[in-house]
C-alpha cells in the first residue's frame, strides 16, 4: 500500500512538471505528503524552476535591450547615409554621363534600403511601431498594390491573374502595414518566382477571416526550407535560386506585421508547380 501511494505521488509530480514545461508557466510543484524524501524532492524541483524563471526573465530583458539598441543603431546609420545619398544625387545631376557615380549611388541606395528594413524590423520586435488597428478596405489595397507593379510585370512579360470580388471586403488591420506586407510578398514573387512568368492574387473570405493568396509558378520552396523562410536573415537563394541574392528581411517583416495585425502569413509550395503565400486577417465586425 505504501509503495502504491508513493508511486501515485511521483506520477502526480511528473504530470505537474510536464504541464509546467508544456505551457511554459511559472507554477511550482505542490504535493501534500508526510514523506520527507518527497518533500525534499519537491523543494529541489521548485528551486530549479525558480532558477529557470529568473533565467527567462533575464533573457527577456536582454532581448528587449538588444532590440532597442539595434533600432537606435539603425537610426544613427540611416541619418548620415541620407546626407550621403543627397550629395551623390547632386553630383550625378552635375555629371549625368558618369557611369561609376551612377553605380555608387545605386549601391548606396541598396544599403539605405537594407538599413531601412533593419530599422523597421528592430522597431517591430522592440514594440516601438505605432500600428492602430481599424477597419480597412482589403479589396482596394490589393488592387493598388498590384497596380504599383504593373510596369515591372509587363516588362517581364508576366501573366497576371486577379480574383477580387466585386463587393468590397473589409478586415481588421492598418492600411500602411497591409500595403507593406503585400509589397513584400509581390516583390518576393517577382524576384524569386520570375522563371514561371506568372503571378496571381486571390482575395477571399472564409468564416471569421479574410485571405489574400499571392501565387507564383517559379522553382518553389522545398519542405526542408519552408519552415525557415520567415526567419530573420534567412535568404531564399538556397531554397529557390542560388544565383539570386536577398537580404532575408522582407518576409520576416511581413510576418511580424501580420502577427501584429492579429493575423498571420501561411506558406504552401509545390516545387516547380506553384508557391502561395497567404495573408490571413480577421474579418471586420459588422
Amino acid at each position: 500500500m505504501r509503495n502504491r501511494g508513493l508511486q501515485a505521488k511521483l506520477r502526480q509530480i511528473s504530470k505537474k512538471l510536464s504541464d509546467i514545461m508544456e505551457h511554459d508557466s511559472d507554477e511550482k510543484v505542490m504535493v501534500f505528503t508526510d514523506n520527507r524524501a518527497l518533500q525534499e524532492l519537491c523543494a529541489q524541483i521548485n528551486s530549479l524552476l525558480l532558477d529557470r524563471q529568473k533565467i527567462k526573465a533575464d533573457y527577456r530583458k536582454k532581448e528587449i535591450s538588444y532590440k532597442k539598441m539595434l533600432s537606435n543603431i539603425s537610426h544613427d546609420i540611416k541619418t548620415p547615409l541620407t546626407v550621403i545619398l543627397g550629395y551623390l544625387e547632386m553630383m550625378r545631376l552635375a555629371d549625368a554621363e558618369n557611369e561609376e557615380l551612377r553605380k555608387v549611388e545605386a549601391k548606396a541606395g541598396q544599403v539605405m534600403e537594407l538599413i531601412d528594413r533593419f530599422f523597421t524590423l528592430a522597431k517591430l520586435e522592440a514594440g516601438d511601431m505605432d500600428i492602430e488597428i481599424g477597419t480597412i478596405n482589403v479589396s482596394e489595397l490589393c488592387r493598388e498594390s498590384m497596380l504599383g507593379y504593373y510596369d515591372i510585370l509587363q516588362g517581364k512579360d508576366f501573366t497576371v491573374e486577379l480574383s477580387i470580388p466585386e463587393k468590397d471586403i473589409f478586415a481588421q488591420g492598418e492600411a500602411r502595414a497591409l500595403d507593406r506586407i503585400l509589397n513584400n510578398l509581390i516583390s518576393n514573387a517577382v524576384r524569386y518566382g520570375g522563371d514561371g512568368n506568372y503571378i496571381g492574387l486571390v482575395l477571399r473570405e472564409s468564416g471569421a477571416y479574410v485571405y489574400i493568396d499571392i501565387t507564383d509558378r517559379g522553382r518553389g520552396i522545398g519542405k526542408e526550407f519552408a519552415r525557415n523562410v520567415f526567419d530573420r536573415l534567412y535568404t531564399l537563394e538556397d531554397s529557390r535560386n542560388r544565383e539570386i541574392q536577398g537580404n532575408g528581411l522582407g518576409l520576416t517583416i511581413a510576418k511580424n506585421l501580420a502577427l501584429q495585425l492579429g493575423g498571420d502569413i501561411l506558406l504552401e509550395s509545390e516545387p516547380c508547380v506553384k508557391t502561395t503565400f497567404t495573408v490571413k486577417l480577421k474579418k471586420a465586425a459588422g
